[in-house]
């Protein structure tokens, strides 16, 4: 049976600045701390760099051009802090605007609205020398950052995201260590993730300041579909507490403006929290239009035991563990088909999300901002590039949305991860995401048959048989 989405649905593709735009060097841009942590030995696989990437930076007219002949109705994009504002502080370069400037006008020349978040992981290196995420002041010039991109784009621009998956820019950045910056401190990791929410309210008060009343203003999570081994009380337990640590952590004071008492006793033993000052949860949580929701795979925890000793989810480095205050929870290989992320495949898990976010915090529109899946796709003999993994996972995943909104669910738009092959963080090039295939070495782009497959639900608005 053919399954139609809600008319209006908001069907897109998403990047982000340091995975596709390369022009490193360039037009006053200033290092980010992934230009940095790709320049440390032994952080990200081949010693991949996004120097280059995918050339998106002078390649923008022929990919708003593959956007246009794939139908896509939106482009989510991430702006590059230390393009915009060299160094992360005073005024903005007008080079580094002028190019989201002219992104802007062309996919709105082809009737693609443009959706922007404001960070997606780059933070200026001068910010991270200065203390980072740990330190209160990085949200304050956050806010800054967000109040010059606004004032350039906010005349054309009606769809604002202040974050990008805090949870990855704290827990994998200060806590395990396996991503920009590479620091391995539980209590930095937790200072972190409060400032990443205090920047994300002190950036959309700023936002809203700037921006014309139609504009909508909204963050992206990557929660956790956590799932307990067992219904025994300490599985359960484990369960709470990488639940209160991976989605909790932002949602509550996102968007109920306090944070959770459980976290607070999890990690009583390395933090008293003070760094979370009076009036702090009242800014955090300022009004919403919509959540994204980024999804890959579920997490499979139970309690730690002699036979299945603590470890971390494949997010780890060495030691350092994601997860402060989670010390005692086991992270267990779930069963069935895989992605070459060595991800489980699992559509179930983005329902029961949205069905969570409905039942939790109802009347907010949500928005499936992240899915998708990377496999070892290579072009045939006739250089056409067949991905009929890529497209089993797809429908499953759309399938999942559909469902959730049978149920009650109000999503309003779905964006495949990614539009192109790109740099894919510590993997470097080894792990192909996008529905369109790059070859590195001429930089062509290649749509696979997902993209076209891809293509035909968003001209028709329905899900075929399958």
């Amino acid at each position: 049976m053919t399954v139609n989405f809600p008319p209006g649905f908001l069907w897109g593709a998403a990047t982000a600045a340091y995975q596709i735009e390369g022009a490193a060097h360039e037009d006053g841009r200033t290092p980010s701390i992934w230009d940095t942590f790709c320049r440390t030995p032994g952080k990200v696989l081949g010693g991949d760099t996004g120097d280059t990437a995918t050339d998106h930076y002078h390649r923008r007219q022929e990919d708003v051009r593959l956007m246009a002949d794939l139908g896509l109705g939106a482009y989510r994009f991430s702006v590059s802090w230390p393009r915009v504002q060299p160094g992360g502080r005073g005024p903005a370069s007008q080079a580094g605007l002028d190019f989201y400037r002219a992104l802007v006008d062309d996919l709105l020349a082809h009737d693609i609205r443009p959706v922007v978040t404001l960070y997606h992981w780059d933070l200026p290196q001068e910010l991270e020398s200065a203390g980072g995420w740990p330190e209160r002041g990085t949200a304050h010039r956050f806010a800054d950052y967000a109040h010059l991109v606004s004032e350039a784009l906010g005349d054309r621009v009606e769809l604002w995201t202040t974050l990008n998956e805090p949870w990855c820019s704290a827990f994998l950045g200060y806590g395990s260590g396996v991503h920009a910056p590479g620091r391995t401190n539980a209590v930095a990791a937790l200072r972190a993730a409060h400032h990443l929410n205090l920047a994300h309210g002190l950036g959309a008060q700023a936002l809203r300041a700037a921006l014309p009343s139609r504009a909508q203003v909204s963050v992206t999570l990557n929660p956790s579909a956590v799932r307990a081994l067992t219904d025994a009380p300490p599985d359960l337990d484990a369960q709470r507490r990488v639940d209160a640590l991976s989605t909790r952590i932002f949602t509550e004071p996102m968007l109920r403006g306090g944070y959770p008492a459980d976290l607070f006793a999890d990690t009583a033993s390395l933090t008293d929290w003070a760094f979370v000052h009076d009036g702090d949860p009242g800014v955090i949580r300022h009004p919403l239009d919509s959540l994204g929701v980024n999804y890959y795979a579920p997490s499979l925890v139970s309690a730690a035991t002699d036979s299945h000793p603590s470890h971390d989810d494949g997010h780890g480095g060495g030691d350092a563990s994601p997860w402060p205050g989670a010390g005692q929870v086991a992270f267990h290989r779930p069963p069935g088909k895989r992605t070459a992320m060595d991800w489980s495949v699992d559509p179930t898990g983005l329902h029961d999300l949205l069905m969570r976010f409905t039942q939790e915090f109802p009347g907010l529109p949500l928005m499936v901002t992240e899915n998708g899946a990377a496999y070892d796709d290579k072009p045939d003999g006739q250089g056409v590039v067949h991905d009929p993994e890529r497209i089993a996972y797809l429908h499953a995943h759309l399938d999942a949305v559909r469902r959730a909104i049978a149920d009650g669910a109000d999503v309003r738009g779905y964006f495949l991860w990614s539009l192109l092959d790109n740099f894919e963080w510590a993997y470097g090039y080894s792990k192909r995401f996008g529905a369109v295939y790059v070859d590195y070495a001429t930089q062509v782009r290649t749509p696979k048959s997902s993209a076209r497959w891809y293509s035909q639900v968003v001209r028709t608005g329905q899900l075929p048989p399958y």
